[in-house]
């Protein structure tokens, strides 16, 4: 999968490779799709939400230019595989999943895989995680028309943020945006497809 679908396609970070060879993909998708988890797509996880392509999840860690050291927020935990990712690129690994019982069962799979470094709660993405920030770098696996006000006043000054932008209906963009200290410098990167950022938690009762 590494080789011929991520390596081939662009994604050339090392780092970001041996995280993607290291992480059982498998592990993260319903059992009865076990045998489609090293394919090149999206698959779904239940409650509308899907475990995003290899080929994203790589070109996504490799645009948020990752250091040892960093604090990183996610917004939108979906399986847990993104999160698992880059908890072996970075120090600490905050993630948010509005969807409840997403948020449970990633939380299952980072304690029976031992990613002891991968904080992880159910709530509103769009709130951020204020008690937790600053963070180093944000990424955002769902997409917006803007981006939440929260998450760039919880962005270090030269913090990274990658998410893509649209609506759910229309074309989307990948953008990167470096917090600097005169206000916010953006990069327009590929297209993609994401399912919509939602506010309120779901499934908690």
């Amino acid at each position: 999968m590494v080789k011929t679908q991520i390596k081939a396609a662009g994604v050339q970070d090392v780092r970001v490779l041996k995280a993607l060879q290291t992480v059982p993909r498998h592990l993260f998708v319903p059992p009865d799709l076990r045998e489609q988890a090293y394919e090149d797509k999206p698959l779904p996880i239940g409650y509308h939400q899907t475990i995003s392509q290899p080929y994203i999840v790589g070109f996504m860690s490799e645009a948020l230019e990752v250091n040892t050291n960093d604090k990183i927020l996610e917004i939108g935990t979906g399986s847990g595989y993104q999160a698992s990712i880059l908890s072996k690129l970075c120090q600490d690994v905050y993630t948010i999943e509005i969807v409840a019982p997403l948020a449970l069962q990633a939380q299952k799979t980072f304690e029976k895989l031992r990613y002891s470094n991968i904080h992880c709660k159910a709530g509103d993405g769009n709130m951020g995680w204020p008690e937790a920030s600053p963070f180093d770098a944000i990424i955002v696996t769902a997409t917006c028309s803007q981006i939440p006000p929260a998450l760039i006043a919880q962005l270090k000054i030269g913090g990274r943020l990658v998410m893509p932008l649209g609506k759910e209906t229309s074309e989307q963009t990948l953008i990167r945006v470096i917090k600097t200290k005169n206000g916010l410098r953006k990069e327009y990167l590929i297209p993609v497809r994401f399912v919509p950022l939602t506010g309120k938690t779901q499934g908690s009762g």
